[in-house]
């Protein structure tokens, strides 16, 4: 009882001291006032993972009622905290950062790898950028009996400007790329007639275009032109132009998209040996859409429309094409469905079925893709703040799909061109609808250590072809990237392909030949690599590529080389 008398007492002079400093006076002296105020303390509602298990049991499930309570007591201070001074904290060197490099290495099957890129700020705003890519090798390939080297050099200039509101740049670029059509089907040809065999193919790429970006209505514009030809008289041009429109409409972002794609070419003469032949379409598209967010969803909803005008006596089309897509967060970002449903029309060129097969003749049907609809769901998000995944299904429906083929031998064909001997592919075109199945999980489990694997399972159904030709079902890739040391790093790399199917046909006017279906088998390919940075300028690597030493075709009677060993380094530099 004492004790809480002698509190009240000490609480009431508290409240006494308080109410006289509200007076008007001049000169409130040097008078002690404490100011008490009751702590009340609260917890606000957090969403959180349940991590302890739930148990059932009786004695696991008996909780006692336990009260809380916090005792206020008034307390006068005169401390004086002195100005505080932050500490040292020691600091690792800034790692510089240079404007170019350039790199040289050299390996086995006389390999030979350079890249020089540079980059020059001009002014304030505008730069200038350049990079010169070679890669080659003499070949050597194992019983191949004709000439397997490869030469593949390019180089890039840009010119841009980055200002407030505006962005732009200009492009120019030229290639020159030498293969050989070294895969020739075994147990058919004399050395007489593999003698006379011209194998070689040479392409050269011209390219010039740019890029627009405003921080109005017209967000982006691109168009690009390109100049492709070949050592048997093959050319194409191709024009494609790309302006973006983004405006709000009623607090909603309406998109609208316009494609021109011009392509026009022509070959010298037919697989049979016929006269030339030429192809041609310009193709417009309309792409408007808008973009709904509400919460956690968030959707584009659109529509395309693009129409199709052949100028080589080929068959004018209009199509209409489905454009949305969503997603949902169900949990955060720990967990978004997404889903959708799209379709557009795909321009085919001479240019680029020769990047995705080196091998085909100078003889194609060069037409545009039809993908009627594409439709897709999945689920993508975090396992934990360094782990994410990503999970899809799809189903696609095309009309007109590209698949590559073997063009067989014919004896009695007129055309005696080194692309004749049943060592280059076609290109047919079926309605194909394929059934695919996508997931992926990436990692970095610390600042030293990244992981990475994804894998597509997919199956292909054909209207016309047998076979969906050189399409595999299976394709798993995995890569590991480790930071040994600041000095030491590493990574591999691991690719499986399944299996693939492929015809050969061969044709003569005394033995007749059946028509041969061939199994590509599966194939893995095991890379890795190591470097050393010797200085901050300085950097040595070895590579290794196909280390398991699979013989394997990628492309029928193609078999590529063994065990592949690089070495090189790297420097760093400015000017």
């Amino acid at each position: 009882m004492k004790q809480l008398k002698y509190i009240s007492v000490i609480a009431l002079l508290g409240l006494t001291q308080v109410s006289f400093a509200q007076k008007k006076d001049d000169n409130i002296g040097t008078e002690v006032v404490n100011v008490v105020k009751p702590y009340t303390p609260s917890i606000s509602d957090a969403f959180k993972i349940k991590e302890t298990p739930t148990l059932d049991d009786e004695e696991t499930s008996k909780k006692e009622n336990i009260q809380y309570n916090i005792f206020s007591f008034p307390v006068a201070s005169t401390f004086a905290p002195a100005k505080g001074r932050a500490a040292s904290v020691d600091k690792s060197a800034e790692e510089k950062i240079y404007s170019n490099y350039m790199t040289l290495g050299a390996g086995n099957y006389g390999t030979v790898n350079a890249e020089l890129f540079v980059t020059e700020n001009v002014s304030n705003t505008d730069y200038f950028g350049g990079m010169l890519r070679h890669n080659s090798t003499q070949g050597g390939i194992d019983e191949i009996v004709l000439d397997d080297k490869m030469f593949n050099t390019s180089l890039d200039l840009t010119y841009g400007s980055r200002a407030k509101g505006l962005s732009w740049n200009a492009d120019l670029g030229y290639q020159h790329q030498i293969y050989n059509w070294y895969g020739l089907h075994p147990g058919i040809f004399d050395d007489a007639t593999i003698e006379n065999i011209d194998e070689r193919q040479t392409y050269h790429t011209l390219y010039l275009g740019g890029r627009l970006g405003l921080d109005n209505v017209l967000k982006e514009s691109s168009l690009r032109f390109t100049r492709f030809w070949d050592a048997f008289g093959s050319a194409e041009n191709r024009f494609v132009a790309k302006p973006s429109l983004e405006f709000d409409i009623v607090e909603q972002k309406i998109k609208a998209d316009f494609v021109l794609d011009y392509i026009s070419g022509s070959f010298d003469q037919t697989y049979n040996g016929g006269g030339s032949y030429k192809y041609g379409f310009t193709n417009f598209g309309f792409q408007p859409s808008i973009k709904i967010n509400k919460g956690d969803l968030s959707m584009n909803a659109g529509v395309g429309f693009f129409y199709s005008a052949a100028q080589e006596g080929g068959e004018s089309k209009f199509f209409i094409y489905p454009q949305v897509t969503g997603s949902f967060k169900v949990v955060g970002d720990l967990m978004v469905f997404y889903a959708g449903i799209e379709g557009t029309l795909q321009q085919n060129s001479y240019h680029d079925f020769v990047q995705e097969n080196f091998f085909v003749s100078p003889t194609l049907g060069v037409a545009p893709t039809d993908q009627k609809y594409d439709v897709f769901a999945g689920l993508k998000g975090k396992l934990a703040s360094s782990v994410s995944y990503n999970i899809r299904g799809s189903y696609k429906a095309e009309e007109g799909k590209a698949l590559f083929k073997s063009n067989g031998y014919d004896d009695s064909n007129a055309n005696t061109e080194g692309y004749t001997y049943g060592n280059s592919f076609n290109v047919v075109y079926d309605k194909v609808k394929t059934i695919s199945f996508f997931g992926e999980l990436k990692a970095d489990f610390s600042k030293n250590v990244s992981f990475g694997i994804n894998g597509t399972f997919s199956s292909f159904s054909t209207d016309v072809e047998k076979e969906a030709w050189n399409l595999p079902s299976i394709k798993l890739a995995t890569t590991l990237d480790v930071t040994i040391t600041p000095k030491w790093y590493a990574g591999s790399s691991l690719f499986f392909v399944g299996e693939r199917k492929d015809q050969f046909i061969t044709s003569s006017l005394i033995t007749p030949f059946p028509i041969e279906e061939v199994t590509l088998k599966s194939y893995f390919d095991l890379n890795l690599h190591v470097g050393y940075k010797f200085s901050e300028r300085m950097t040595f690597f070895l590579k290794g590529n196909n280390l398991a030493n699979q013989d394997y075709q990628k492309w029928l009677n193609y078999p590529v080389q063994g065990i592949q060993v690089l070495g090189g380094a790297s420097y760093k530099f400015d000017f």
